[in-house]
């Protein structure tokens, strides 16, 4: 199980993603148009430099629903390795079963 404060930080960075996201796609929007006079580029480029770091998608990072673990994630079921092996052996994923030869 990941620590409370690591997966709360990341519901955070996600909430602060979603508020911003329409002033950061404007903003990126002005700098690259090229029509645009390059002072108000410039001013958009610091305007945007402006904005929480935590604003920003980039830094997202995906967690697994069930335990919060950051690596060996699986995107499409949204879990990890490890949660994923245990629900397919307890027969909690449809289709999915255990491999033995």
């Amino acid at each position: 199980m990941a620590k409370k404060s690591m997966v709360n930080r990341e519901v955070k960075r996600a909430k602060l993603v979603q508020q911003h996201a329409g002033k950061r796609a404007a903003l990126k929007a002005v700098i690259e148009d090229q029509s645009k006079p390059m002072e108000e580029r410039f001013k958009a480029t610091l305007k945007l430099a402006e904005m929480p770091r935590n604003s920003s998608a980039v830094r997202l990072h995906n967690r697994c629903q069930l335990t919060g673990r950051p690596h060996a994630y699986y995107r499409k079921l949204k879990l990890s390795r490890i949660m994923l092996r245990e629900l397919a052996s307890f027969g909690q994923i449809p289709g999915m079963v255990k491999s033995s030869w």
